[in-house]
């Protein structure tokens, strides 16, 4: 059994048609069938359900699937790893996150210490985030909802209290608490439903004050809902990390004195994947920014 079979095998069962397995290969078409007969040969059943020119993977030929692929992974996670010790690579770093307005001071104290090192941020729902961190996509994900798995590993690093703020012209600015009942009929503006910080925040509001808010304007970006919020289309609910760089949003912060519950910001990474250099030296960085973190 060869690697290159191997690839032939991933690239049909992942298209489940020849024709397009040949022409994504860049090989000839009786080749690939050659090479695929081969393999099932080998391993001594059939990988595929042939109907016609169609073909689809059977249940030998997930099991088959699940295998290979780790295969490859752990190839690419070896060259990774041999790179990183040669010192072929100056360090790249993918990172999932739940709220992008402390990535600019985080982001701008680590490159001071490590200028070569690349960024990539990634900002998904917590659901694709864990997917991610599982296939090895992401190094780290750092995030108020806590991603849990058996490859999983997750480190708290603060916990904070879930806040209202208004829009300067809201009939609530310039108070400094206000109790459930009386934002009833509010809009709200927020992430849209499948964001986890959306299902807490519903879920705590309608177990406390027996009603959901009203959300009238939903976004996927933590930083759009506080623009609109600033242009005056709605009140939110954050936590105070997500107005931490914006200071002219302190004087409309409210207290919340029913709401209960707190949100517990977090670093999540698999130990089923190799991180690098650079991503272990983030790692214990973003530990220590987080422990020295003033308010």
């Amino acid at each position: 059994m060869e690697l290159l079979q191997l690839k032939y095998f991933q690239t049909t069962a992942e298209l489940e048609q020849i024709t397009k397995a040949a022409k994504a290969l860049k090989i000839a078409q009786p080749s690939l069938s050659k090479t695929i007969a081969r393999l099932e040969e080998h391993v001594g059943v059939p990988l595929f359900d042939r109907q016609g020119r169609n073909i689809q993977l059977n249940a030998y030929g997930k099991v088959f699937l699940k295998r290979v692929n780790r295969i490859f992974q752990e190839l690419e996670e070896a060259q990774n790893e041999i790179r990183d010790m040669a010192g072929l690579e100056r360090g790249n770093i993918t990172l999932a996150v739940s709220l992008t307005n402390l990535l600019p001071e985080m982001l701008g104290a680590f490159l001071e210490l490590y200028p070569d090192v690349h960024f990539r941020q990634v900002v998904e729902p917590i659901t694709m985030m864990k997917q991610l961190l599982e296939r090895g996509e992401v190094d780290m994900c750092l995030t108020f909802a806590e991603i849990e798995g058996p490859e999983i590993e997750w480190r708290p690093l603060r916990t904070e209290p879930i806040h209202l703020f208004v829009p300067d012209s809201h009939p609530l600015a310039g108070r400094t608490s206000v109790s459930l009942k009386e934002l009833k009929d509010e809009a709200f503006i927020g992430l849209r439903p499948g964001y986890w910080f959306r299902e807490l925040t519903d879920s705590l509001i309608l177990k406390a004050a027996g009603f959901t808010p009203q959300t009238t304007i939903e976004v996927d970006e933590v930083d759009a809902v506080l623009l609109l919020l600033k242009k005056g289309h709605g009140i939110v609910l954050a936590p105070d990390l997500a107005w931490r760089s914006r200071i002219d949003l302190k004087q409309n912060k409210l207290t919340i004195t029913d709401l209960g519950g707190s949100l517990t910001l977090g670093l999540a990474w698999s130990k089923n994947h190799y991180l690098s250099s650079a991503a272990q030296r983030f790692h214990e960085f973003i530990v220590d920014y987080f422990g020295n973190f003033l308010e």
